[in-house]
């Protein structure tokens, strides 16, 4: 990320000493701006992080249907008993929609897919959501909706010429939801989250097998011959990483066995 940073703080440099774009008229307050937003990308606070999670947040809530029957009762249900992520209340929708999906963020918000939701059962379903929140409680989430920030920013650089048209406040914010809807996490980052989904479905009372379970059936599906959504494909297309993680949670799920007997 510093490496990113120098380079476009660089790039601001030579374009606004040597002219380089050619042709094109620099503003050097809007090049300052973009400037000024990349630094802030790199030092976010977590505080700021939620406000950016709401606001994006806020946009994916208007793009999708949020369902307000037996979906959302099902899911209020299983997370009855968890107020707070990071210590923030949380705040838990339903999207509907045949998308097999979902996500967490730094603000509280947990979105389920009803998609999803019509796959899994509840014990399965719980791993997943504490899969997602484990994301945000190790900063996944948080690193890559600075990355993508920090694109915004470079994007601005680009506004600063007089080149890039339409609503950049929209646009940020699908990039920014699109940033953790689809966010490509290393295998660590990824072991990281099925061991917190495994302990939050144990601490709600579930199976130990749950988020092996859940691993097992998602890789069943992503190779249903594309007919689930492609988040959930993307996700689970690398069958060898997946069932390595998968292998991972059910040994943990036997070692949990022994111990509690």
């Amino acid at each position: 990320m510093k490496r990113q940073l120098l380079a476009f703080l660089a790039a601001l440099t030579m374009f606004s000493s040597c002219g380089i774009l050619s042709g094109t008229s620099l503003d050097p307050a809007a090049l300052a701006t973009a400037a000024g937003t990349a630094m802030t990308a790199l030092t976010i606070s977590d505080e700021q992080i939620a406000q950016l999670s709401a606001e994006s947040v806020a946009y994916m809530d208007s793009v999708n249907v949020v369902e307000k029957g037996n979906y959302d009762k099902r899911l209020r249900r299983l997370l009855k008993n968890v107020s707070t992520i990071n210590g923030i209340p949380i705040n838990v929708k339903v999207y509907k929609t045949s998308e097999v999906n979902a996500f967490a963020c730094g603000d509280g918000s947990i979105r389920v897919y009803s998609g999803l939701m019509d796959v899994m059962d509840d014990a399965e379903l719980i791993a997943v959501i504490g899969h997602e929140i484990g994301h945000v409680v190790h900063q996944d989430t948080k690193n890559a909706m600075k990355k993508t920030y920090l694109g915004y920013a470079a994007r601005q650089a680009l506004g600063a010429t007089g080149t890039l048209l339409g609503n950049l406040s929209a646009s940020v914010l699908g990039d920014i939801a699109q940033s953790y809807l689809s966010a490509q996490f290393s295998q660590k980052q990824e072991f990281a989250a099925d061991e917190a989904g495994f302990e939050f479905a144990i601490m709600q009372g579930y199976s130990p097998y749950s988020m092996y379970n859940s691993l097992v059936k998602l890789m069943k599906l992503s190779n249903s011959n594309g007919q689930i959504p492609s988040a959930a494909q993307t996700a689970f297309s690398s069958h060898p990483a997946t069932e390595e993680r998968a292998a991972r949670m059910k040994a943990a799920a036997e070692s949990y066995g022994k111990t509690t007997k």
